[in-house]
C-alpha cells in the first residue's frame, strides 16, 4: 500500500492514492473470483425500480434489495453461500478502519458495486447494520466517481469530491450515518478495468 494524502469531507475521511497500481490490479483479480462464485445482479428497490449499479458480496452476509426491502442475507439470490472476504481486502479494513475506532471488529460483509456508464447511487445512509460504533470502509477502483456527502438528517448543504482509483473512504464516528452517494462516474477515465466503469468495495460489520 502506498503513502497517501488524508482529506476530511464533512467528517468523512478520504485517503487519496491509498492503494498503488499493483494493489489495485490484485484487488480486481480477487473481485473476479468473488463474481465467479456469486455472480453480480441488478438489485431492485422496494418499489420495483431496478438500480443502475450491479452488485454482489463476500463474507458472512451479503446486502440485497428487492420488493421485500433492503437487508442482509446469508446467501446469494441463487441460494449459494457468499464467498469469503479476500485477505487483501481484510488488510485494508484493518489499516483504515482503525482510524475511526480502536475497538475494530472483523467485517462481516464486503459489498461489491459495479458502476457502468451512466450508473449512479442516490444519497443514502448505511443504517441496516446493528453496531454503528463500527465504521464503513470503502475502496474505489477504476473510473473516477463524483462522491457527494450530506448530513445525518436528510436535506441541507452537501459537498462533493471526485474519488479516483485507489482511494479509500472511511465513514466512522460522528460521520458514520451521514447521507452520501455517487452522482456520476467519469467513464473511461481509468484503464484499470478492461471494459471501463467503476468498482466500489464497501466493508461493514453487520451484527
Amino acid at each position: 500500500m502506498s503513502e497517501c494524502e488524508r482529506i476530511e469531507l464533512r467528517g468523512v475521511t478520504v485517503f487519496r492514492r491509498a492503494l498503488d497500481e499493483s494493489a489495485q490490479a490484485g484487488l480486481v483479480d480477487r473481485i473476479r473470483e468473488i463474481a465467479r462464485a456469486a455472480p453480480m445482479f441488478h438489485p431492485e428497490t422496494r418499489w420495483g425500480k431496478r438500480m443502475s449499479v450491479k452488485m454482489t458480496s463476500a463474507g458472512k452476509f451479503g446486502w440485497v434489495s428487492d420488493r421485500r426491502g433492503y437487508r442482509y442475507e446469508r446467501r446469494h439470490p441463487s441460494g449459494a453461500d457468499w464467498p469469503p472476504i479476500p485477505a487483501a481486502v481484510l488488510e485494508i479494513w484493518e489499516r483504515f478502519g482503525a482510524v475511526a475506532t480502536p475497538a475494530l471488529r472483523a467485517p462481516e460483509c464486503c459489498l461489491v458495486n459495479y458502476y457502468g456508464e451512466g450508473a449512479r447511487m442516490g444519497l443514502h445512509q448505511d443504517r441496516d447494520e446493528a453496531d454503528f460504533t463500527q465504521p464503513v470502509v470503502s475502496v474505489s477502483l477504476g473510473d473516477a466517481g463524483l462522491f457527494r456527502v450530506g448530513n445525518i438528517e436528510r436535506g441541507g448543504k452537501t459537498e462533493s469530491l471526485w474519488l479516483e482509483s485507489g482511494d479509500v473512504v472511511v465513514l466512522g464516528g460522528a460521520a458514520r450515518l451521514v447521507h452520501h452517494g455517487v452522482d456520476r462516474i467519469r467513464f473511461g477515465s481509468s484503464g484499470l478495468l478492461k471494459d471501463g466503469g467503476r468498482i466500489n468495495l464497501t466493508l461493514r460489520v453487520v451484527t
